[in-house]
């Protein structure tokens, strides 16, 4: 499907979830359509399983409750990863400040997690590489993530993180010397 005909549905969605009658079946076709991107985009970031439920419910919440107001100034594609992200590291920093723990330890965690994580059935490389990514900070993960993983162009991640791409390429860069340097060193 091409970027225009998803926008025309995306619209269409939003207009019939505008209207009370059809408001259940057009949420319903949205979360169909885009939960389980949203739900890989943010077990990037949390790693755990049911952090990501817990988070991607609670993006689907937010979802239902401001669809009436989206302006339609970006996609709704934008503006659904844009509330996931938001979600995601909301989640990351309440996790941290409920357990009163500095970053590295919560990484520690998520790492420890990682290796014991029955889902996750990559080889030693693919480990290696998401240890590393847990060593990245919070933003910079989330850009690598969307620029490596989810292969998103920079404009629409400017759109969804609300800064310059000119930033993004710098986050991304840094990010990816960062990552090399980690798996050098292990």
């Amino acid at each position: 499907m091409s970027n225009k005909a998803k926008e025309n549905n995306d619209k269409e969605l939003v207009v019939l979830f505008r209207i009370p009658e059809s408001r259940e079946a057009a949420f319903n076709l949205i979360v169909a359509k885009y939960q389980e991107r949203l739900y890989w985009h943010i077990r990037k970031l949390l790693i755990d399983h049911q952090d990501t439920d817990d988070t991607l419910q609670n993006t689907f919440i937010k979802v239902w409750t401001g669809l009436d107001n989206f302006r339609e100034d970006s996609g709704l594609y934008t503006w659904l990863y844009r509330i996931a992200s938001n979600e995601a590291l909301t989640f990351l920093n309440n996790k941290k400040r409920r357990f009163l723990v500095p970053l590295h330890d919560v990484n520690q965690h998520l790492s420890s997690s990682l290796e014991q994580d029955p889902y996750f059935n990559g080889d030693e490389l693919q480990l290696k590489l998401q240890k590393a990514l847990l060593t990245l900070p919070e933003k910079q993960r989330l850009v690598f993530n969307m620029k490596y993983f989810d292969e998103m162009k920079y404009e629409d991640m400017a759109d969804i993180l609300g800064t310059s791409v000119g930033a993004l390429k710098a986050s991304f860069h840094h990010a990816v010397k960062k990552i090399e340097k980690y798996i050098t060193e292990h």
